[in-house]
């Protein structure tokens, strides 16, 4: 049985565990799929994952999960665990999966594969596949131990509007866990996209983001146009954010965020190894660059090889339009 970890903050559900529902059945049936829900008031984001076809959506619900904490989370998953006895728990890869998965794989002493991008089979095991170096290779690599096993999906790696729907809601009941909260020992702050100027790329749907091609952060709202007119957000690669022309929380690859939007607009980006591993996850990709040879094309859906500053204002003309 695979058990799949959902993420929900308030009710509302993050979009990232759609796609983790949709490897979870890329490697087997829905009958052996089961959805488990942790946090305080679960109820509203367990009846939206319900409508996937799954055998069961559990909610993990206790006074002491809210707000998160690695140790709360931690504790009432592994009695979860414990409880529904899965082969596989699989979790997307998210801020606060990387804070809690670690140290419960750890607590249960079984084997974690981290930031997978798909799945093989071969020779009777299963093989996740996740980048080394920065994304300069792949590596194919097989658990060992005792299960379950516990894997987590890249943004990106699998599309959330692949994930089977149902054509009934899936069943849904309340797991029963005893979490101390007195063993809590972390007082946590606001989380990453609620803080001060701070924005979730992985959450967008649109992006647009800048590169080394606008030249100078006084260009910046041409791009910002193509945002407003497009309901983006915008972004940029590495030297734009290191130039402090915007925000680091807006930088987008290995060093940034992971983005897996529906439309990803680049302009003035080459295309580094380093930039592309955060968002060649995007349904489509629209590249704007005046070197024809940018390696950003060979990953876009739609090329342009011309001048950013007279392209953009002509897209945005005709978006107003």
């Amino acid at each position: 049985m695979i058990l799949v970890i959902a993420e929900q903050r308030g009710g509302k559900l993050n979009r990232a565990t759609w796609e983790t529902i949709a490897g979870a059945q890329q490697l087997a049936d829905a009958a052996a799929i089961t959805i488990a829900l942790p946090g305080a008031g679960a109820a509203a984001a367990a009846a939206e994952i319900a409508a996937a076809r799954v055998k069961e959506v559990v909610t993990v619900e206790s006074a002491a999960l809210e707000p998160y904490t690695p140790d709360g989370y931690t504790e009432a998953l592994q009695q979860a665990i414990q409880q529904l006895s899965p082969d596989l728990v699989m979790l997307p890869h998210t801020y606060q999966t990387r804070d809690f998965a670690p140290k419960l794989a750890a607590r249960m002493d079984r084997a974690l594969i981290t930031d997978v991008t798909g799945i093989k089979k071969r020779a009777g095991e299963t093989a996740f596949v996740r980048p080394m170096f920065q994304g300069k290779l792949t590596a194919d690599v097989v658990a060992q131990g005792p299960a379950p096993h516990f894997v987590t999906f890249q943004i990106g790696a699998f599309r959330a509007d692949q994930a089977a729907r149902g054509g009934a809601a899936a069943p849904m009941r309340q797991l029963a866990v005893n979490v101390d909260a007195s063993m809590i020992r972390q007082k946590p702050e606001a989380p990453f996209q609620e803080a001060k100027q701070a924005v979730d790329l992985s959450q967008a749907e649109r992006i647009v983001a800048v590169g080394r091609g606008i030249k100078g952060q006084e260009h910046l709202p041409v791009a910002q146009k193509l945002a407003e007119a497009l309901g983006a957000e915008l972004a940029a690669s590495r030297p734009i954010c290191d130039a402090g022309w915007l925000p680091m929380e807006r930088q987008i690859g290995s060093s940034g965020q992971t983005v897996a939007p529906k439309l990803y607009v680049a302009l003035g980006i080459s295309g580094a190894i380093q930039h592309v591993v955060g968002m060649k996850g995007a349904r489509t990709i629209v590249a704007v660059n005046k070197d024809a040879d940018a390696p950003i094309f060979e990953v876009a859906d739609y090329g342009i090889a011309g001048d950013l500053f007279e392209i953009v204002p002509a897209i945005v003309a005709e978006l107003k339009k």
